[in-house]
């Protein structure tokens, strides 16, 4: 059944966008990102014996065509998109066989990416969608916020602030009750985006301010951090020149008892 729900997907979505065809446009190899990476994987393809294996080709394959925002060309940029759309399909297809929910994950996460970024809200929306229903089922909770705020900023480009907002609050809540700051401080940088949308300029400050006050802690613990070890490292060769005194002074006084 989850065979037949992913062919309808690249049914619904692959074969109708022109990058469910192999691109051979000569313009791809003008442009200096990754192409030796790219061309080493693609030759890789042809000696992968089994699905396992191509399978991680081809994702390292959409990864490296992920890097379109690099590019300033825009024919260029919609050649990578185009080329990561056709190797996320190819990936899915063989993720599904294998039931690998990993593999599916990021797929869904890499078309839903590409389509945002041509604009196409409904398959982005889908796709991500998708991902977090994965990451729910594994009670994944990084991934789970992570493609809330995907899903999130997708609302929000679409003017649907009042979903976006359900989306944020969840993820809010989620990094908070994981105890992971990091998370919280990305949740704060989307509602001061959400807050700026909706001209509620006194709650963006507010959100602003949030994010600013956990980077700034999360900055001075890796500070404390690095200088413990330090400390940590400096006591220690203290201690070491020390004891190596020691040990001659006792062999010494060994040799003098002979």
């Amino acid at each position: 059944m989850k065979k037949l729900s992913i062919l309808i997907i690249i049914l619904l979505y692959g074969l109708k966008s022109p990058a469910y065809t192999l691109s051979t446009d000569s313009a791809i190899h003008q442009t200096p990102v990754a192409i030796t990476s790219l061309d080493s994987l693609k030759q890789q393809l042809q000696f992968a014996g089994n699905d396992t294996l191509k399978s991680a080709i081809y994702s390292q394959i959409v990864a490296e065509y992920l890097k379109y925002d690099m590019i300033e060309d825009s024919r260029t940029k919609r050649l990578y998109q185009n080329q990561a759309l056709t190797y996320s399909y190819l990936a899915l297809h063989l993720y599904s066989g294998l039931s690998d929910t990993t593999g599916l994950r990021f797929c869904f996460n890499s078309l839903a990416k590409v389509y945002r970024s041509q604009k196409k809200y409904p398959q982005a929306k889908w796709f991500i969608l998708q991902s977090n229903t994965l990451s729910r089922a594994k009670k994944d909770v990084p991934n789970i916020m992570a493609s809330l705020l995907v899903l999130a900023n997708i609302k929000m480009e679409i003017k649907d602030y009042s979903l976006a907002m359900r989306d944020l609050n969840e993820a809010l809540a989620l990094s908070k009750s994981d105890h992971n700051p990091k998370a919280e401080s990305t949740v704060q940088e989307s509602y001061v985006l959400l807050y700026t949308h909706l001209k509620n300029y006194t709650k963006a400050d507010i959100a602003a301010k949030r994010h600013d006050f956990i980077e700034d802690s999360l900055l001075k613990g890796e500070e404390n951090m690095i200088a413990k070890t330090q400390d940590s490292l400096q006591t220690k060769k203290k201690v070491y020149p020390v004891s190596k005194r020691l040990s001659k002074a006792n062999y010494s006084r060994k040799i003098a008892s002979l």
